[in-house]
């Protein structure tokens, strides 16, 4: 469905800024209860991060490289020896008639279920107006009853002032606009997006440099995790700059060779410089002082259990009110939205629970993770009250495959109290990513140890 260039009614149901995932949720549910629903979309594509700049190429980039040390260990069952060579030239344009592909699918459902899609910068004018700038500098006016701001974030760099020549890098936006495959590259961050970034390059055959401030990557993750996939990374080839900050990058253009400056003072030439050291919401200019929405000093909007701003009847979703930056959590507590505002009554008192959201890292080996870390556990319920059960040991793949290329396998639970209730599960190695979808189940529905125990294991695994 093209986007519609003016209003086709005097008063919409619902109105959201904004066009990614968590939008698409909220509104096409409202629309299933026959509501008169507009998104508003600034890019002039659907889709959001996630689609086109996140987690679908970033997730089709990760089988390239896992595809990679397949062929690598192949050799382990007795094929001739493979070298693998990736031609990322040709590959990009697949990947991104994929992700192409997708994002006119958003708008195709928009047109079924009768969705409303704006093209244009969206703004309050008032709490019930948002207006709609488009492209062209012209503007008119959406009038609703409910509107909520679904407006995402950006990656962070660093300012001028604080790293002089932090212009000449990219994000993980520039990751995917990159046409030849770099042959050395220096990411900066410790964070999920950083590790999966460099297990991509490295095992395509860039020299992966990693510039983190500790000692190990994924900080906020279960002290397990970090370790095991620290030292994996390292042993895959990853370079790992720990303790280290960039002061420095000295470079001409964005997209030109970089020399990157460390206050260790080592330095390092590499094709690009990558920041992957946070993101920032999308919430200015768009008119949220002139209706009093309140933010946090980040800028993120503050929101209650029910995603409700201070002001009645605006909400916010997704990355730009700071919590569980996660697509399927923008699109659960959009429907939820949708659901207690135009619902049956069954869901008038609808809401999404943050606790015990399951979350997956495309590192290689990759991570599944729900509930509490250990630190966590222990803080909440105290020592004595904490249990771990730990498990370690080689996937039955790499059996057949040199001693150099075993990836580790290694799982952590968590249980509390005397009844052994699972606070907290985390898994690092093959399978784990798929796996930890259904032990969230679990673990949502308050699952004990004994429940564990008592289920017969599949085999062999």
């Amino acid at each position: 469905m093209p986007p519609v260039t003016k209003p086709s009614a005097d008063r919409y149901d619902y109105v959201i800024i904004g066009g990614g995932s968590g939008a698409s949720g909220t509104a096409r549910r409202a629309a299933s209860y026959g509501k008169k629903v507009a998104v508003v979309e600034a890019t002039g594509v659907l889709g959001g991060c996630c689609v086109k700049v996140g987690c679908i190429p970033k997730k089709i980039m990760w089988y390239a490289a896992d595809m990679a040390d397949k062929l690598r260990n192949a050799s382990g069952y007795n094929y001739a020896p493979i070298e693998p060579k990736f031609d990322w030239e040709t590959f990009k344009p697949r990947r991104d008639k994929y992700v192409h592909n997708l994002t006119d699918a958003y708008a195709r459902n928009f047109g079924k279920d009768g969705v409303e899609y704006h093209d244009g910068w969206g703004r309050f004018k008032d709490e019930h107006t948002v207006e709609v700038m488009r492209h062209d500098g012209s503007t008119y006016e959406l009038v609703a009853d409910y509107i909520c701001i679904a407006t995402g974030s950006r990656p962070t760099i660093p300012k001028e002032d604080a790293v002089p020549g932090a212009k000449y890098g990219i994000s993980s936006d520039g990751f995917f606009e990159l046409e030849k495959q770099p042959k050395k590259v220096v990411i900066v961050g410790a964070g999920y997006i950083a590790l999966e970034l460099a297990g991509v390059l490295n095992a395509l055959g860039t020299e992966t440099h990693m510039a983190i401030r500790y000692e190990t990557v994924l900080r906020t993750f279960d002290p397990m995790i970090q370790n095991v996939i620290t030292d994996w990374t390292e042993h895959t080839g990853v370079k790992i700059h720990k303790k280290t900050k960039v002061t420095r990058v000295e470079g001409t253009k964005v997209g030109e060779p970089v020399t990157v400056y460390f206050d260790s003072g080592e330095v390092v030439q590499a094709d690009y410089i990558l920041w992957a050291v946070g993101r920032e919401p999308v919430t200015e200019d768009c008119g949220l002082d002139k209706v009093g929405v309140k933010t946090d000093p980040k800028g993120n909007i503050v929101v209650d259990e029910w995603q409700a701003t201070n002001v009645p009847h605006i909400f916010a979703i997704g990355d730009c009110q700071g919590k569980a930056l996660l697509t399927p959590v923008a699109i659960a507590a959009g429907r939820r939205i949708s659901n207690r505002l135009f619902g049956p009554a069954k869901f008038k008192e609808d809401k999404l629970g943050y606790d015990n959201i399951p979350t997956v890292v495309f590192s290689h080996p990759p991570i599944g993770t729900v509930g509490l870390t250990e630190p966590e556990a222990h803080k909440k319920y105290g020592h004595e009250n904490v249990k771990i059960y730990n498990a370690k040991f080689k996937s039955m793949f790499f059996d057949f495959v040199d001693d150099e290329h075993k990836e580790p396998t290694v799982y952590k639970l968590i249980v509390v109290g005397e009844e052994e209730k699972v606070v907290g599960l985390h898994m690092v190695g093959a399978g784990s990513d798929e796996a930890v979808q259904g032990f969230s189940v679990a673990v949502k529905m308050g699952a004990l140890k004994k429940h564990f125990d008592d289920t017969v294991a599949i085999h062999p695994t």
